[in-house]
């Protein structure tokens, strides 16, 4: 029982502070520089969208209005068998270099960007949803790292904003991907990002492969076999898409348990991402990806043998794991809204990513990949 404690404490530990604060440092002490050029060149922008038609015009407007030669962007919409107005909308546009592509029945959001980057018309293609916007220059800044050949794909950054009602996870959501984002600008400038931004990335149009169609996370299995084909997958803070955070804790819940659905599914999609010999990158894969998905029953195993083991260490690791999980539960009550609600919701979001965790893994072994395909 005593070595399961102490390697279950090494593995959440690592996981969640020492490897990034390895990446960190390793990234300050030898970063990778990017040749870096303004240029404009063609570029296609591909949107796959099902029943957006609140979303798709202001959605569309916002792309057009990108600091951007407008002769040089396309824009391709798919419409996942949408019901309502979607396509009649994006149509609407077709005179400003918008293409519209109408699936007759849903096909799953990899099967649509399929579609789309097989209509698409240039070589680098920026992936975007329809429901974020993009920053003014977010399609420059992003051209802008392919003037090296060595970079086959670039994520920009999500900036999530509070609305009026700053809902039960906003605090602890933002800090935790303030928390993420440090780690993968540090991954970026020391080799690859491990995994893009799914709502603003861009790739090399010939290094896409098709996706299957239950792919879950296009944003990790995408970029990551383009670092599989020997190019660097680069983060860039300057281009940024603004969306609002989960309002509640049972969305957030929701998008992370597809998100780490997706990491499982990536493993068993591409197998050579556990591959010394093909993986660039497999050092930081395996800190940053794959123990984040064992840390749950870690942390399970870490609570039950410090309750069982005998003496004052364990009754304090103890005591001190089971404070900070009811600090998380405290936030289900009225208790949220006093002056240490922060830590109440750092506990609440630790809790919630783990718990997503562990049902990510059950989506995936019950293949209920389209169940959780859907919008939050």
């Amino acid at each position: 029982m005593k070595l399961v404690f102490f390697a279950s404490v090494a593995i959440i530990a690592y996981a969640y502070f020492v490897y990034p604060a390895i990446i960190v440092v390793w990234a300050r002490l030898f970063p990778r520089r990017v040749a870096k050029r303004y240029r404009q060149v063609p570029v296609s922008v591909v949107i796959a969208a099902r029943d957006e038609e609140a979303n798709i015009s202001a959605r569309i407007e916002n792309l057009l209005a990108q600091e951007y030669p407008r002769a040089l962007l396309e824009v391709v919409v798919v419409s996942d068998g949408s019901t309502d107005r979607t396509a009649e909308l994006a149509r609407q546009f077709a005179n400003h270099g918008v293409n519209v592509v109408e699936c007759s029945s849903q096909v799953g959001k990899a099967a649509a960007l399929n579609i789309g980057v097989a209509t698409a018309s240039h070589g680098i293609v920026v992936f975007a949803d329809a429901r974020q916007r993009f920053s003014s220059n977010a399609i420059a800044e992003l051209v802008s790292m392919f003037h090296d050949e060595r970079v086959g794909a670039v994520s920009g950054e999500l900036i999530l904003l509070a609305s009026e009602d700053v809902g039960e996870v906003h605090e602890g959501v933002g800090l935790y991907w303030r928390y993420e984002k440090l780690i993968r600008r540090s991954e970026s400038a020391v080799a690859s990002v491990v995994g893009a931004t799914g709502s603003i990335y861009a790739v090399r149009r010939r290094l896409y492969e098709p996706l299957a169609p239950n792919t879950l996370l296009d944003d990790f299995l995408v970029p990551m076999r383009i670092v599989l084909a020997g190019y660097r997958v680069i983060f860039i803070r300057a281009a940024r898409a603004f969306d609002l955070s989960s309002q509640t804790a049972k969305r957030e819940f929701a998008r992370k348990v597809r998100t780490l659905a997706g990491n499982f599914q990536a493993v068993a999609l591409e197998p050579r991402l556990l591959d010394v010999r093909a993986n660039p990158v497999i050092f930081q894969f395996v800190s940053h990806k794959l123990l984040r998905l064992v840390v749950p029953y870690c942390c399970l195993a870490a609570w039950v043998t410090s309750a069982l083991l005998p003496g004052p260490l364990y009754a304090a690791a103890f005591a001190l794991q089971t404070l900070f999980y009811a600090l998380g539960i405290l936030n289900l009550t009225p208790l949220r809204n006093s002056p240490i609600a922060t830590l109440f919701r750092i506990s609440w979001t630790f809790i919630v990513l783990n718990a997503a965790a562990v049902m990510g893994l059950w989506v995936f072994l019950m293949r209920q990949e389209r169940m959780v395909w859907r919008k939050t």
